[in-house]
């Protein structure tokens, strides 16, 4: 039977994206530096739109009335304008800038500024440092440390440290507010017990400190996020580093969760023009204009808040994480999160791509959040992250001439209720980048 030519009439249907669809999408899987430009982008294109500040600028009478005669008359006067990348003495002197301090401490500050090495820490040395004031200018030891604690108050935390248990103990005190009493506590003990810690000495420090040995893990993971060298991000050359999208800060009976300010910046009608288009005719191109500006300043606000909903998931589902560490992570998927927040999967995906949040462990990708279930003995379930955290806790004790091998670190994993083939023990610790025990073994022996 020959086929023959014909015309019919069908109904079908098929999902479009609108541009405003297209656009909403696009942003909420932009990085924080990507959404940067497409807003600079967007500022250039459509002149009704600007950046709204926050709060008005301050001017400068009242920067007059805030700062000090005195301490201002001590600062050098080719600060950086704003906006010119800073470095480590600039951005001190600039907060010294904002202080009462008297004119002789702001002089005693600056010179000890003078004498911070590339990592932010102080040779305090009293009698050295006289020797860089001005000729006949007697200072007491005690203006000195005076003018010492005014300087480690500063930004970074750490700076002006005088050796590494000092520059741990002020970031401690810097971010008090982020770990639980007990474990701020046994961390700062611990910063006097390093060269035990170093030496992976567990028993000698449970003893020494008198806890159990879960709160010196607990107080051992709090000084690992904490940085060694406070001034490293004020190098010269330069430095890219994660600025988080979101802070996780403890509150009471909980964690309460923000989205950084710093990071994205408010976008608005210009108000003097809208004004004076309020009530005319437009043409067909400005009211284009208009409506692309009203469409980009509705996506961001939808970005941000699908953003602060999937973030304060995050926060009451990895509660136990907050309190304790990465070995107390739940095993998650974007699925769960997607049902919880009736969204869709890739709407989850993309509010996580490149998203960064400060927690009290450091910062973390919101991805991070998210693994692979890893059943207990007992039934329970827990995440490959926290099965690693184990693993690394178990690595950091090892005996310094005997090793643990694969198949005994997951004996000893089946002892702790995680029972895991000794193949996937090799896939994690390769994936925690630690070379086998034949390898840990031959570099021990060559240490010693």
């Amino acid at each position: 039977m020959r086929a023959q030519p014909s015309l019919e009439l069908g109904q079908h249907q098929h999902l479009t994206l609108t541009p405003q669809l297209r656009q909403a999408l696009a942003l909420l899987q932009c990085s924080s530096q990507e959404l940067d430009q497409e807003i600079a982008q967007a500022l250039a294109d459509n002149p009704l739109l600007e950046i709204a500040d926050p709060e008005p600028a301050v001017q400068a009478e009242q920067l007059d009335r805030l700062w000090s005669q005195p301490a201002r008359a001590a600062l050098p006067e080719d600060l950086p304008e704003p906006g010119q990348p800073l470095g480590l003495i600039d951005h001190l002197l600039q907060q010294l800038h904002t202080t009462r301090a008297t004119e002789r401490d702001c002089l005693l500050v600056i010179r000890l500024m003078g004498e911070l090495d590339e990592r932010g820490y102080l040779e305090f040395d009293p009698a050295a440092l006289a020797d860089g004031l001005p000729p006949g200018l007697e200072v007491e030891d005690e203006e000195w440390l005076t003018a010492l604690s005014l300087l480690q108050s500063f930004d970074p935390a750490g700076v002006a440290a005088r050796d590494l248990p000092e520059c741990l103990r002020l970031q401690l005190r810097a971010r008090a507010d982020e770990w639980p009493p007990d474990v701020l506590a046994c961390a700062r003990r611990l910063t006097e017990h390093l060269e035990d810690l170093g030496a992976g000495r567990w028993g000698r420090l449970c003893a020494a400190l008198g806890c159990e040995r879960a709160l010196l893990d607990a107080a051992h993971r709090v000084l690992r996020c904490l940085d060694p060298r406070p001034a490293g991000a004020w190098r010269t050359d330069p430095v890219h580093y994660v600025v988080p999208d979101v802070l996780f800060h403890r509150a009471a009976g909980g964690w309460r969760v923000s989205l950084n300010p710093a990071v994205e910046p408010r976008v608005r009608l210009n108000p003097e023009l809208a004004d004076g288009l309020e009530g005319q005719a437009l043409s067909p191109e400005l009211r284009d204009r208009v409506r692309e500006a009203r469409s980009l300043i509705h996506n961001l606000d939808q970005r941000r808040q699908t953003i602060l909903r999937v973030a304060e998931y995050l926060a009451q589902h990895q509660r136990a994480f907050l309190e304790s560490g990465v070995a107390a992570l739940r095993p998650l998927t974007l699925r769960e999160v997607a049902q919880a927040l009736e969204l869709h999967e890739s709407t989850i995906s993309r509010a996580t791509r490149l998203k960064y949040a400060q927690t009290p462990w450091g910062v973390h990708e919101l991805k991070f959040f998210f693994g692979t279930v890893v059943q207990t003995r007992s039934g329970e379930e827990t995440s490959a992250l926290a099965v690693q955290e184990l693993m690394r806790g178990l690595l950091a004790a090892e005996p310094a001439g005997k090793p643990l091998s694969d198949m005994r670190l997951a004996q000893m994993l089946s002892e702790r209720d995680v029972v895991i083939a000794r193949r996937t023990v090799a896939k994690y610790r390769e994936a925690m980048g630690v070379p086998p025990a034949s390898v840990r073994k031959a570099r021990g022996a060559a240490d010693r």
